[in-house]
């Protein structure tokens, strides 16, 4: 078995590299694995947190990176909801023929 076992927890930590390149949480990487590879979302947990303990400072950097990203945008949709709220108040700018 530990052949075969080896070459699995790479494969799903291959997976999770994956997950990590489109800047998903574990929680979303563990929910996308577990649908698209059929692997339990224990197996990504544990592999995850190896991956943690043996890569601290990226992963630190990495959930910082994301809760960065995350406020940055909502605001962002904040502002485009502003922006469309206002234009479409004022529609008559004679582009459309309705």
């Amino acid at each position: 078995m530990g052949d075969s076992s080896a070459q699995y927890i790479h494969m799903v930590q291959h997976l999770i590299e994956e997950c990590i390149k489109f800047n998903m949480s574990k929680e979303e990487c563990m929910e996308a694995i577990s649908k698209h590879a059929n692997i339990q979302p224990v197996i990504t947990s544990t592999v995850w947190k190896e991956l943690e303990k043996e890569n601290k400072d990226f992963f630190e950097a990495y959930t910082n990176s994301r809760e960065e990203r995350a406020s940055e945008m909502e605001t962002r949709q904040k502002i485009h909801k502003m922006l469309l709220d206002s234009s479409s108040s004022k529609v008559t700018d004679g582009d459309d023929d309705d």
